[in-house]
């Protein structure tokens, strides 16, 4: 008996973000401008309102390449490789490829540990595009079923576009250790630890930034258009549609998190993050680093990432501020039993959190 299972680009169509980077390597546009590695900058990513006009004419320009055509055949098979677990084509290019992803909660030191790390081999984090080196792809999240949705497909076609997107500009680039290095900012990589260790390669190296859930709260509300004046949680940015998200999923309404304290909705998603690191298959990659954030840590690991890669370079200095403690020293009281959780579950499952570090809330 056999059964065939025909899925067309109709149910499976390529993303915006994919289409559009291939269009502008196909027409030769350089990447530039980037503003995702600036840490003192509050600007946001905004959506591009001209962004599906952009897709259609960027699919235009691929489809009528034959090598923008060769690249969409092979985002579907490896995408067939993923769904069949058919792992010839993903060894072969972890062969070639060693990634070093940086994992943590959104404004805890990732976007500045990547660009260090882009630094370190040689290239200008502005000219690296924010899908390839930064948090919004692939997209991973909590699972969701809607019509026309299914998120663990999405996550597998996005998975195998951006492996893509490595392939095509990555290729020509120095080697260090017989690979090229590949860094990748992977804040949505909590929901799913077991499918980018593998899909990644047993060699991915993965550093984990914490950050007190005070200091974190502040930042991303300030780079949010700063606290709500009623005090109530509020969606302005993606980081605080990941907090709504990722509390709808664990049992949340959306009228009671309407009406919730910002600082109780952050904490609480603050929370299930760092649960989710012990829980999503991040403990089983053996080189998993734990850094806390702050200036002599992360300017350290900065600067290690310059000396092996020889760069011959100075690690950018990082900017720290008390701000968060002195304007709300009441939040650091009611964040400690949460802290004192994610403490106590990561040492159950062997994994030492920072307490003292994180407690300086920096």
């Amino acid at each position: 008996m056999g059964a065939e299972l025909k899925l067309t680009d109709r149910e499976m169509p390529v993303s915006p973000v994919f289409i559009t980077f291939l269009a502008q390597v196909l027409t030769h546009r350089p990447f530039e401008g980037e503003i995702w590695a600036h840490q003192l900058s509050e600007a946001l990513s905004r959506p591009d309102g001209n962004s599906q006009l952009r897709a259609t004419e960027a699919a235009d320009v691929v489809m009528g390449n034959p090598i923008g055509r060769e690249f969409l055949a092979r985002s579907y098979g490896l995408l067939y490789s993923l769904l069949a677990g058919d792992l010839a084509p993903l060894y072969e290019l972890q062969s070639r490829y060693h990634f070093v992803g940086v994992l943590g909660v959104p404004r805890s030191g990732g976007s500045y540990l990547t660009a260090e790390l882009y630094r370190a081999i040689g290239m200008a984090p502005e000219n690296v595009p924010n899908a390839l080196a930064h948090d919004s792809f692939p997209e991973v999240g909590p699972f969701d079923l809607q019509p026309g949705l299914n998120s663990w497909m999405l996550s597998l076609k996005t998975m195998a576009e951006y492996l893509v997107m490595v392939e095509v500009f990555f290729s020509e680039l120095k080697q260090h250790s017989g690979k090229v290095v590949v860094p990748k900012k992977i804040t949505k990589g909590v929901y799913a630890g077991g499918l980018f260790r593998h899909v990644l390669g047993k060699d991915l190296e993965v550093v984990l930034t914490v950050r007190h859930p005070v200091a974190a709260c502040a930042s991303m509300y300030e780079k949010s258009g700063g606290l709500p004046e009623d005090g109530r949680f509020a969606v302005r940015s993606a980081m605080e549609g990941w907090c709504r998200r990722d509390l709808e999923y664990t049992g949340g309404g959306q009228k009671q998190l309407d009406e919730m304290d910002y600082f109780d909705v952050y904490l609480r998603y603050w929370e299930q993050y760092q649960m989710s690191v012990v829980t999503s298959g991040w403990l089983s990659n053996r080189d998993l680093r734990v850094v806390a954030f702050g200036k002599p840590a992360l300017q350290s690991i900065a600067q290690g990432y310059h000396h092996r890669y020889g760069s011959g370079l100075q690690a950018s200095e990082f900017h720290v501020s008390d701000k968060a403690r002195r304007l709300h020293p009441e939040w650091i009281e009611r964040a400690q039993p949460s802290v004192d959780r994610v403490a106590a579950t990561w040492k159950s499952a062997g994994i030492c959190f920072p307490t003292d570090e994180v407690g300086a809330c920096w």
